[in-house]
């Protein structure tokens, strides 16, 4: 029997609630498929923090660098809004980021027909968009050097972040973009702001250079401030997008709106040996503790772990075909109800999904 271990990091928020739901389908996927799947929790974010100071202990760590994948939830909230830039729950997430190696990750945004109404975006624009947002995640803002908070003596003070990309960090995710967009539907808009940033400039240059190698791609450039404006207007358009950590953090979260909801939206980042999962949602303080959030995200992203990190395709498509059986049925969380459809809270959305994944497997 194959067996995989997985490092399961719930966070912070509603982390806490939709994690156990992905778990409860990867739970059914492994008894019908014969796969042994070894979860190990660990604690990272602001429970972290609160257990042991630090919002990656190295125990959780360790956990992550010896497992075969990561499932993640979501860190931060307002309770920990004032503490220092080192300890904020967000420097977990950012150091696995940075540390595993995980410098691509995979945002991918579809609307699905029955939930078209879902989103505020007319029916004429979302109708049959689907594309994939490959966004550069251990480099640019987040990462520069130096950065900090300088305080001066007259009681001003002066922040600073700093953008740095070198050609490699921009070509290794480019070519990662290639292969995606080579897979779909062979279109790939590079995302900068060339006409403005020395470093735009540098990362257009390099994946022009890449796409010599890849000559049944078509490459089309766009500046980052007309992206935002097409992924309203025209989202079909698009088929994969490439960018830099800051525009892809934003655009990936903007193209929420085509799926209805961020709580549809699963992402994985990819390089290392040990990828993360994780829904794009945040920790949603406002609905934490309620039982309503939609753990759809966080049960995509777990298909997207079986599929890239345990090779397990087909039953990666079992759980996106649950998905979709449900939805079809009528079932919403309350993020994506529409009228006529049935309320359902986050545990029993897991149910519906894992009950699905199981009759697909008989």
């Amino acid at each position: 029997m194959t067996r995989h271990k997985v490092a399961v990091l719930p966070g912070d928020g509603i982390g806490q609630e939709v994690i156990p739901e992905a778990l409860k389908v990867l739970e059914v996927v492994a008894r019908e498929s014969g796969t042994a799947l070894e979860f190990e929790e660990g604690l990272v974010g602001g429970g972290a923090i609160d257990a042991t100071g630090e919002p990656l202990p190295d125990a959780t760590f360790r956990l992550c660098a010896m497992s075969d994948a990561i499932l993640f939830g979501a860190v931060g909230g307002p309770r920990w809004d004032d503490a220092p830039t080192d300890r904020r729950p967000e420097r977990g997430l950012l150091r696995l980021r940075k540390e595993l190696d995980l410098y691509a990750n995979l945002r991918p945004a579809k609307c699905f027909p029955m939930l078209i109404d879902a989103s505020p975006l007319k029916r004429s624009v979302v109708e049959g968009t689907d594309l994939m947002v490959v966004r550069e995640l251990t480099g640019g803002l987040y990462f520069g050097e130096p950065h900090g908070i300088e305080r001066m003596a007259d009681g001003s003070a002066r922040g600073v972040n700093t953008m740095i990309y070198t050609s490699r960090e921009i070509e290794r995710v480019a070519r990662v973009a290639f292969d995606v967009a080579r897979k779909r539907r062979r279109r790939l808009a590079s995302v900068d702001k060339a006409n403005v940033l020395v470093v735009s400039q540098l990362w257009r240059e390099v994946v022009t250079g890449v796409a010599r190698d890849y000559p049944d791609v078509k490459l089309e450039h766009i500046l980052v401030d007309n992206c935002a404006m097409a992924l309203v207007a025209r989202p079909t358009q698009f088929d994969t997008i490439v960018t830099e950590n800051t525009f892809g953090d934003i655009l990936s979260d903007e193209a929420a709106i085509l799926a209805g909801s961020m709580g549809m939206l699963p992402s994985a980042s990819i390089g290392g040996k040990t990828a993360l999962y994780e829904p794009v949602h945040g920790t949603a303080p406002d609905i934490a503790g309620t039982g309503v959030a939609n753990p759809i995200a966080a049960i995509l992203s777990a298909a997207m772990l079986l599929r890239h990190s345990l090779d397990m395709g087909p039953d990666a498509e079992k759980i996106e075909a649950a998905v979709l059986r449900v939805l079809e049925k009528g079932y919403r969380t309350a993020d994506i109800r529409q009228e006529g459809t049935t309320l359902v809270g986050t545990v029993q959305m897991g149910e519906l999904i894992a009950r699905e994944v199981a009759a697909l497997y008989s």
